[in-house]
């Protein structure tokens, strides 16, 4: 009974399990070998199940894998930003309202010397002495304060006010609409897209807001005090402008028979075109209008190319240190804006190096157009009134001074071009970050 007795305790104690170890105290003596421990696990087959070490061990992984996923999913969710719906009328608002502001701070800035440009492009009889030298800037300036004050230097600019919100906001709009068709991922992100977008939202800007870049161009031409005219006065003449119909008699003898007809073929020509023509109307808003295009594909298209091309230079890492502002220096819009743009964003030193550059170069490529686009513009009150063509103005343009009047006034339009181009620019840039797009 003694051995029967011994041999079930010891059936007893072998089949004690791990939560009997973990219920009573336990001696020295009375805890197993690790190995005999190991034994007895391994016999124990699958039935027994996973000891308390590996029920740790596995709980102690899951937790770290747990851990591990979701410092993962929350760095995820730190760097993912909702994609910015850039057709929600917010959107489109807000971009609107930061490019026409920007528009109007980068033409204040550059209010006089543009006013002196369009004078000497249009080779105003008065100013026309000053052009061709470095010095003539300076005296034309001098000129405009000493009879028309100094509020002459700004002439016009209430009309280029008006006109610029308009254009600009209307430009940088297009611009990231069109751009987000042309380049809908940064993969597809070429200079020839960039050119593309550039171009086709100048051209936009421009054919909605050109009667008033005329009415602006006209009252900046105007030199006398006494003929100071207003926005509807000048409004009222373009509108009335009739197109001077060619002489019948004009370098043809009348004595002869050969002349008679070719008077008479004038005469019907002149018929027809002023059938044809409108003599006065909306048209006239538009004198001009088809050089302005063909300026703005180099100008608008090369502008935002440039910019854009020069502000990634600037974000390569090895100059990013000195020309990016790094994210905790920004405030929570600008950081919202900077990541929803994927782009850190550059120091103002940097945004006004990028703009400038891109003004210098687009008003170099386009510069010659823009001086036949403002003769074409004054063709109203200057000479007989006669409404000149693009290749008439050209013509003229090289009899009078060479291939160098298609530069008058550029030295003007670079030191205008870069500070207006880096305020607008700058300040877009800005107004996007504080406008949260």
């Amino acid at each position: 009974m003694s051995a029967i007795s011994s041999d079930h305790a010891h059936a007893d104690s072998s089949s004690i399990t791990p939560s009997a170890y973990l219920s009573h105290p336990m001696t020295a003596e009375s805890v197993p070998h690790p190995n005999s421990q190991m034994e007895q696990v391994a016999q124990s087959g699958p039935a027994r199940g996973a000891t308390t070490s590996d029920t740790s061990r596995n709980a102690a992984v899951a937790a770290t894998k747990s851990t591990q996923g979701d410092n993962a999913q929350n760095t995820h969710s730190r760097k993912s930003v909702p994609e910015v719906n850039k057709r929600s009328l917010d959107y489109i608002a807000r971009s609107g309202l930061a490019g026409g502001l920007a528009g109007c701070a980068a033409k204040t800035v550059v209010a006089p010397l543009d006013r002196v440009k369009i004078l000497f492009q249009a080779s105003n009889p008065q100013f026309a002495k000053y052009t061709g030298s470095w010095t003539g800037l300076v005296a034309a300036i001098r000129d405009i304060k000493r009879y028309e004050g100094g509020r002459g230097l700004y002439k016009g600019h209430s009309a280029t006010l008006l006109r610029i919100f308009p254009y600009a906001a209307i430009k940088f709009l297009a611009y990231e609409q069109i751009r987000a068709v042309i380049i809908p991922s940064r993969d597809k992100e070429t200079p020839g897209r960039r050119l593309l977008s550039g171009s086709l939202a100048g051209i936009t800007s421009v054919f909605f807001t050109y009667p008033l870049e005329l009415i602006r161009v006209r009252l900046a031409f105007e030199t006398k005090k006494s003929s100071s005219s207003s926005l509807r006065d000048v409004f009222r003449q373009i509108y009335r402008e009739r197109v001077s119909p060619p002489s019948a008699s004009s370098g043809v003898p009348s004595s002869s028979a050969t002349g008679s007809v070719a008077a008479a073929t004038v005469e019907n020509v002149s018929s027809t075109v002023n059938k044809v023509v409108p003599s006065s109307g909306v048209a006239n808003f538009y004198r001009g209008f088809v050089p302005t295009l063909m300026g703005m594909l180099p100008y608008a298209g090369i502008s935002f190319l440039v910019h854009d091309t020069v502000g990634d230079w600037l974000r390569y890492p090895s100059v990013s240190l000195y020309t990016t502002i790094p994210d905790h220096e920004l405030t929570p819009a600008q950081l919202q804006s900077t990541k929803a743009s994927r782009r850190p964003q550059l120091t103002a030193a940097a945004e006004l190096f990028s703009g400038a550059v891109a003004g210098l170069v687009s008003q170099t490529a386009s510069y010659p157009f823009e001086v036949i686009r403002r003769r074409m513009q004054v063709g109203g009150v200057v000479g007989d009134g006669h409404r000149l063509g693009i290749l008439e103005t050209a013509r003229t343009i090289r009899l009078e001074r060479g291939f160098r009047g298609f530069y008058i006034g550029l030295t003007i339009g670079y030191i205008k071009v870069m500070p207006m181009a880096a305020t607008g620019f700058f300040v877009y840039e800005r107004l996007k970050w504080s406008l949260g797009i």
